[in-house]
């Protein structure tokens, strides 16, 4: 049946409404400077004065415990992990309520697949906490309901269980999910969860990590490449084998 004249139907969705898992920070949104900030004022505290981006960007796509664990070893840190973890959420959820900004072509990514309904959710090393406060701040919330924090599983990335929960909780297998990631233990998680990634690194320099030699679709050139037309038709295709 032909569509009535003046009339322009909606593009049409994948065939198969393929489940979406986002990660959170450097992915759907630019907090990574929050999170830097947030880990200066924190090392400030304890005497750590030269903690510049470039010992951040070690770290990115991993989860702030570890993270933390890492830093309290190199840095002889006089806190129990539990402790040093508490305060440097209040610092980032201080930043991250009013200082987040979405990705622009990530957004427009997210309401694509809300109004086709395919199922997503968001797994993140964050806190639970900073992950409610990026979505409400961003108005993300009400397209993403479902998240998983790395507090919730037992191992962080570049261990699969955050992405294997988000799958279980949207009720889907774990191979039909696609995993939006911007850093290489995030690739490396995907991976591991069976699932097909959507690599846009953060840094420009990381593209040719071995990590992202294994993701299905490879935006080199990160955000400023991304774009939801090319995200959403490259997944209307069939998975290859």
């Amino acid at each position: 049946m032909s569509d009535s004249p003046g009339h322009r139907p909606p593009a049409a969705a994948p065939a198969a409404l393929t489940p979406v898992i986002f990660d959170l920070d450097g992915t759907l949104v630019d907090s990574e400077p929050n999170y830097y900030e947030a880990g200066r004022r924190l090392l400030a505290g304890y005497g750590v004065t030269d903690f510049g981006w470039e010992h951040h960007a070690r770290f990115i796509g991993i989860g702030t415990r570890e993270t933390l664990e890492i830093l309290s070893r190199e840095f002889a840190l006089d806190a129990p992990v539990e402790e040093l973890l508490a305060a440097k959420n209040r610092l980032y959820l201080e930043l991250a309520r009013t200082h987040t900004e979405a990705f622009p072509q990530m957004r427009e990514f997210v309401a694509r697949l809300h109004a086709a309904g395919h199922p997503m959710a968001v797994a993140s090393g964050s806190s639970r906490a900073a992950i409610e406060a990026v979505l409400a701040g961003t108005g993300l919330d009400a397209l993403l309901t479902t998240a998983v924090s790395a507090e919730e599983v037992a191992r962080g990335k570049p261990e699969p269980d955050v992405f294997l929960e988000a799958a279980r909780r949207m009720g889907v297998p774990p191979g039909t999910c696609v995993v939006l990631e911007d850093a290489p233990p995030g690739a490396v998680a995907a991976h591991r969860a069976g699932m097909r990634c959507m690599a846009v690194p953060y840094l420009a320099d990381t593209a040719d990590d071995p990590a992202f030699a294994c993701a299905a679709l490879l935006f080199r050139g990160g955000q400023a490449e991304f774009t939801a037309a090319a995200a959403y038709d490259w997944l209307g295709r069939p998975a290859r084998a």
